[in-house]
């Protein structure tokens, strides 16, 4: 080592500055101490380190996450890299995930980044991570159906909307639970374990649609897609906290989803917020302009109508007071941005409900009769009762459950061309506990299944929380006016801070 004289001469001097005193040896020591880490210091050349991804990036929303995979300040693939560090993190407490495809989703990653470097811009979901209900087909990968007989029952091919999605640019990132057959649930003697709420472990998370919620309330993907049958779409977002939308019947194709009950079947989505719920259904549908669900967004709420349905649950004697309260709050809240607020009477709702039910059963059944009888091993106990059920239903029963259901549509249709939308709770409960679910199947009392016989789109949304489970309400519009009851969700959503509750991080 040796030391430098301007460096010695500058040394000396701060030392007779700061007024310390040193024998000839003394400064002599201390200079060689000085000089070497003032010559270490300056003769290393730093080289840059690379950065892990903070996976913080994951709770930033898809429009924020878009301007930065265009700007250049996030690659897909980073994005990609932080929600698979992410899953792997907090997925082992929620178990929303059947399958992660790691390495095709950051080939899909590259493939987007690639595209964006190239000028090809496919959307707002270009590099974004989905993840797809495991009844609906992803090419090379099981469509398990969390049925026992289906575990090695590999996908030829993608199912339509998953084809979208890859066209939009959009990263498959793996395959989200689901109750067996979309049916009941949950059920720990399935193919898979139950998938668990973020907000309470020890809670259920509704179904069927169940990983798609627990993955977005738990921040492992901003968005997923999901099935709704008999609100399997919305149940699990009034019970998790997410946003679901159960897009008018047949907007979505159903081409490469497995079968429930045709009549009644919607492919729909869950989403962290109804911005993303809305982006994410557009690629869906395929639809643009003033026809896509995003169109409205931001728009006011002065001059249009809500029909409020409290006769669905606020004198109900199951409905918890705290979801009363929370849903007048959330219309309130709509009235004093600007819309008129008319209090209407939905038709019986446990008069529908029966009558769905009776046509969900009678067509699953059909589906399923065969399989039942040759293969029963093929099922869960559940699942394979339920599915039985639907035997039990005359010609004559099935025929006067579907003129109750086009009642019931009529009825709906004539309080929509009075009011722009609906309004009713979703639930009349906060999620239940788990516990009581693990000995037999239990009833949940929703208020979802009529509109999936009236073919109305619906947005579920969460508008507060009790004891630190959310609670959820419904908006429903006329059929293909996705675009109006996102208006009405957006609107409530940025006049509130509800959507922004995170539950707590697994430990």
């Amino acid at each position: 080592m040796t030391r430098d004289g301007a460096f010695v001469d500058k040394f000396k001097a701060a030392l007779e500055a700061a007024g310390l005193e040193l024998t000839a040896d003394e400064a002599s020591s201390v200079e060689k101490l000085a000089s070497w880490m003032h010559d270490g210091l300056a003769a290393q050349v730093l080289a840059s380190t690379p950065t892990r991804q903070d996976d913080s990036i994951c709770d930033l929303d898809i429009v924020a996450l878009g301007a930065r995979l265009r700007d250049g300040r996030l690659t897909a693939k980073a994005l990609t890299e932080a929600t698979l560090g992410r899953i792997a993190e907090r997925d082992p407490a929620y178990l929303s995930f059947y399958r992660v495809l790691e390495d095709d989703a950051l080939a899909d990653a590259v493939r987007a980044d690639r595209e964006l470097a190239d000028g090809i811009d496919r959307g707002p979901l270009h590099g974004i991570p989905v993840g797809i209900k495991d009844v609906i087909d992803v090419a090379g990968v099981p469509t398990t159906a969390n049925a026992p007989g289906r575990a090695d029952a590999t996908a030829d091919s993608d199912a339509e909307v998953v084809r979208r999605l890859r066209s939009a640019g959009a990263v498959i990132i793996g395959k989200l639970a689901t109750y067996e057959w979309a049916t009941v649930g949950p059920d720990k003697r399935g193919l898979f374990p139950p998938a668990r709420n973020p907000w309470n472990l020890d809670h259920i998370t509704g179904g069927s649609s169940s990983g798609c919620a627990a993955a977005v309330a738990g921040g492992l993907v901003r968005t997923s897609i999901g099935t709704d049958t008999g609100g399997s779409v919305r149940g699990p977002s009034f019970y998790c906290g997410t946003v679901g939308l159960k897009p008018t019947l047949g907007s979505v194709p159903t081409v490469g989803v497995l079968d429930l009950a045709p009549s009644l079947d919607h492919v729909g989505t869950v989403s962290a917020t109804v911005a993303e719920a809305a982006l994410t259904l557009d690629v869906l549908t395929g639809r643009a302009g003033q026809e896509a669900a995003g169109s409205r967004l931001g728009e006011p709420l002065s001059g249009l109508r809500i029909g409020y349905a409290r006769n669905w649950f606020a004198h109900d004697p199951q409905t918890m007071p705290e979801i009363v309260v929370a849903i007048d709050a959330a219309v309130s809240e709509l009235s004093r941005l600007g819309a008129a607020v008319n209090e209407v009477e939905m038709p019986h709702y446990a008069d529908i409900e029966v009558a769905v039910a009776a046509i969900l059963h009678a067509e699953s059944f059909k589906l399923h009769a065969g399989n039942l009888r040759d293969h029963p091993q093929d099922y869960g106990r559940r699942a394979y009762l339920s599915l039985a059920a639907g035997l039990a239903l005359s010609d004559a029963e099935l025929a006067k459950a579907h003129d109750a259901g086009a009642v019931f549509r009529a009825s709906i249709n004539d309080l929509l061309d009075e009011h722009d939308v609906l309004i009713t709770v979703g639930a009349l409960t906060t999620a239940l506990p788990a516990a009581p679910f693990e000995k037999e199947a239990q009833w949940t009392p929703m208020r979802t299944i009529g509109f999936n016989v009236s073919g109305h789109p619906v947005l579920a949304l969460p508008v507060g929380f009790h004891a630190g489970l959310p609670i959820g309400m419904q908006i429903i519009g006329r059929h293909n006016e996705e675009s109006r009851i996102v208006q009405f969700g957006h609107a409530y959503e940025r006049a509130t801070d509800i959507h922004l509750q995170r539950p707590p991080v697994p430990r």
